[in-house]
C-alpha cells in the first residue's frame, strides 16, 4: 500500500505555491508599489503605458515576460504599471493626482516610457520608446545593482559589460 502525504500538508503547499506564483510578476498600481518599495528598500520600475500602444504590448509580450527579464526585476525592482491616460488618483509627494497628470509631471510624451525611482520616489531617470530584452536587462543592472548611484556613467558600464555601446 503507497502512502501518501496527509491532506492538511497538501493544501498548505498547494496554497503556498499558489501565493508564489501570484507574486512572482506581479505589477502593482502606483499607491501600493511605491508604498511596497519603501517598505522593502528596493527601486521602483514605471511601466508607463496607453491601452492604444502597440509598442507597449511588445514590451509585454516581448521583454517583460521574458524569464531573465521577470526574474531579475522580481528580486530587484519593485514594478509598477502606470496608464498614462487613466483618470485614476495616484498620490506622489504629499499631492494627490490624476495617473494622466503625474505622467505629465515626468515629462512622459511617448509610449511606452520606463520611469525608475529610488526606494524613497525620487526619481532617477526615464527611458523612452521600446527597449529589446537584452538591452533592457543590462539596464536593470546598472540600475538594480546600483551603478547609476555609485556615479558609474552608462558608456561606462556597457563597455565594461562588454555589450554594444
Amino acid at each position: 500500500m503507497r502512502k501518501s502525504a496527509p491532506p492538511l500538508l497538501l493544501a498548505t503547499l498547494s496554497i503556498a505555491l499558489l501565493a508564489g506564483a501570484a507574486r512572482a510578476g506581479e505589477w502593482k498600481s502606483w499607491n501600493a508599489g511605491l508604498s511596497a518599495a519603501q517598505a522593502s528598500n528596493r527601486p521602483v520600475i514605471v511601466d508607463v503605458y496607453t491601452d492604444w500602444c502597440r509598442w507597449c504590448r511588445q514590451m509585454d509580450r516581448d521583454v517583460y515576460a521574458r524569464a531573465d527579464v521577470r526574474q531579475y526585476l522580481d528580486t530587484h525592482f519593485v514594478t509598477v504599471k502606470l496608464n498614462a491616460e487613466s483618470a485614476e488618483s495616484v498620490t506622489y509627494r504629499g499631492r494627490t493626482l490624476s495617473a494622466r497628470s503625474l505622467a505629465s509631471s515626468f515629462d512622459v510624451s511617448g509610449y511606452p516610457t520606463t520611469i525608475f525611482l529610488a526606494s524613497n520616489g525620487d526619481h532617477l531617470v526615464n527611458v523612452p520608446g521600446y527597449v529589446d530584452a537584452d538591452r533592457f536587462l543590462l539596464l536593470l543592472r546598472y540600475i538594480g545593482d546600483g551603478h547609476m548611484t555609485r556615479g558609474v556613467s552608462w558608456d561606462e558600464y556597457v563597455k565594461k559589460a562588454g555589450a554594444k555601446p
